[in-house]
């Protein structure tokens, strides 16, 4: 009786091609909006994690300057409050850090040859390839030798090196940082775009000293980069951190700090937190359709009910059982929700692509979302079945005999 059903729910289903199509088109839609929208959010939550990933494993951020609060703004000279000897004292005295770097940063005209372009220049020690986890793909990295001594060497990023040495190898060659002669010793391996949609390889790293000294003009560090020797450190790290910076700056307990201490381990939390309280906004605004699309399944299955009404009055003159006429039109509900589904998933997974490749968005299809709106389908083709179902059950057969 089962396959019977089946075959007698598809044979309604086929005679009336262009209702059932219609009928479908809500569960296809909702199923197709559900797996696009979820791939959309998940896409975004990736280029989030990786983005925060490519600062470094680990990591702990050290600038100057309290952290602001609303409408207080940090104290003239905040931002020169860190210093080399601040880094030092803290790869000396704070217990499992693995590698510290301090940086300072700032913008420049590169020139090399006739080709010029202006991007950021990177002043920092050794230590720093390894904590922001960079490989050089030709020629090395900056020394400490280059740090004692103050040379005029560089590392390009790859985006510097395919805009000023198209076609030939930039080690070796010599470029002009604000009118000062470099020679380039390294390419650095491409990082790709961060998450904020800046450029990774668009920077020129150039020795901590020189930068100072002979660029920018400067005797602090805008920022100290620190990697924890695992996760499970982090914490305690930053804390004594805090603690041994506001000793050297002589802060008392009822100041504020003059610097800020991020752990990007919380940073990644909060963000994996919001992105995927955005994955879910968007599919259960998605999920909508799908309760639509159950309504129309509803619809159409109390008029199959009306036209078959004599049917189902000579079905149970028969001999057919309450059990039997439900079971047909409840089959015929979920066959509506499972041929639905599976042309949503078809279309959710074509749309994620489609979006991908012409918006450029990043997009993630996984299983889960797959096989959660395709049993939502099918669960909202038996819930809203239902009722049609039973009405057609409970039928008086000599009243349905006699229906024209």
């Amino acid at each position: 009786m089962f396959w019977e059903s089946i075959q007698i729910a598809l044979n309604a289903l086929f005679a009336n091609k262009l209702r059932s199509i219609l009928t479908m088109l809500g569960i296809i839609i909702g199923v197709g909006a559900v797996i696009a929208m979820v791939s959309i959010g998940m896409g975004v939550r990736e280029k989030v994690q990786n983005s925060i990933a490519s600062l470094g494993s680990n990591l702990i951020m050290v600038t100057p300057g309290a952290s602001s609060s609303s409408g207080v703004r940090q104290a003239a000279g905040s931002n020169t409050t860190l210093t080399l000897k601040d880094a030092q004292a803290i790869a000396r005295e704070v217990a499992g850090i693995s590698n510290i770097a301090p940086s300072v940063n700032k913008q420049y005209q590169i020139v090399a040859g006739s080709q010029n372009w202006t991007t950021s220049v990177q002043g920092t020690t050794p230590e720093y390839l390894a904590v922001r986890n960079l490989k050089v793909s030709s020629g090395s990295f900056i020394s400490n030798q280059d740090i004692q001594t103050r040379n005029r060497v560089a590392v390009i990023g790859s985006t510097i090196a395919s805009n000023l040495f198209s076609g030939i190898s930039p080690v070796g060659q010599n470029i002009r940082i604000n009118n000062a002669p470099f020679k380039v010793i390294g390419v650095l391996e491409s990082k790709g775009q961060s998450g904020g949609g800046q450029d990774q390889d668009d920077v020129i790293i150039v020795p901590l000293t020189t930068a100072q000294e002979r660029l920018i003009g400067i005797t602090h560090v805008q920022t100290i980069s620190v990697q924890a020797a695992n996760a499970e450190v982090m914490d305690q790290v930053q804390q004594d951190i805090n603690t041994l910076l506001r000793a050297r700056h002589g802060i008392t307990s009822t100041k504020p700090d003059d610097f800020t201490v991020r752990n990007l381990a919380s940073v990644m939390a909060t963000a994996e937190e919001t992105t995927s309280t955005i994955t879910l906004l968007l599919g259960s605004i998605a999920a909508i359709s799908l309760l639509v699309g159950g309504i129309g399944i509803m619809n159409i299955m109390l008029v199959s009910v009306t036209e078959r009404t004599r049917e189902i009055g000579i079905r149970k003159a028969l001999g057919a059982r309450f059990n039997d006429i439900l079971l047909q039109f409840l089959i015929e509900a979920v066959v509506i929700g499972v041929i639905g589904g599976a042309t949503g998933i078809v279309l959710g997974i074509g749309s994620s692509y489609i979006i991908s490749s012409l918006a450029g968005w990043n997009t993630v299809i996984t299983p889960l979302p797959i096989i959660g709106a395709f049993g939502f389908s099918v669960a909202i083709g038996l819930f809203f079945g239902l009722y049609p179902a039973r009405k057609a059950a409970l039928l008086n057969p000599i009243d349905a005999l006699r229906y024209e």
